[in-house]
């Protein structure tokens, strides 16, 4: 039997931390046994949450980690920020929404390619993203 993979957390500071992030999120993907485009899908939601750590508050965590609910098991991401919060989620989720001059897919992509997602945020004192993709059987 497997033993649960320890959790990974990254801060993120700069432009390396953002792939960092997604390196270490792909990799334990790729050693819990997810698939290639899952594991891509799970990267690329997860440098779209670094990044926008980095731009909006400049600085926080990702935490990585294994989960297991009954039979099922998945990657859960946490993306921690102390900056300035989000004061209306559901404006910053909706599709083409953005704040900065990016060409990223935002949070309702990162969302989207997750099959779990939840946001708390409170203004003045950060953001809490959880977002979680299950292994398919």
């Amino acid at each position: 039997m497997r033993m649960a993979m320890p959790n990974k957390v990254i801060t993120i500071q700069s432009d390396l931390d953002i792939v960092a992030a997604r390196m270490a999120a792909r990799d334990m993907a790729k050693a819990m046994g997810f698939g290639a485009i899952d594991q891509a899908r799970i990267a690329t939601a997860i440098s779209e949450l670094a990044r926008n750590i980095y731009l909006y508050a400049g600085e926080g965590t990702v935490t990585v980690s294994e989960i297991q609910q009954g039979l099922r098991k998945g990657l859960q991401v946490v993306c921690e920020d102390q900056g300035p919060g989000i004061e209306d989620i559901s404006l910053v989720m909706q599709d083409g929404y953005t704040t900065s001059k990016g060409m990223g897919m935002g949070m309702p992509g990162a969302k989207r390619l997750m099959d779990e997602f939840e946001i708390e945020s409170v203004v003045g004192e950060g953001t809490k993203i959880t977002c979680r993709k299950w292994k398919r059987p």
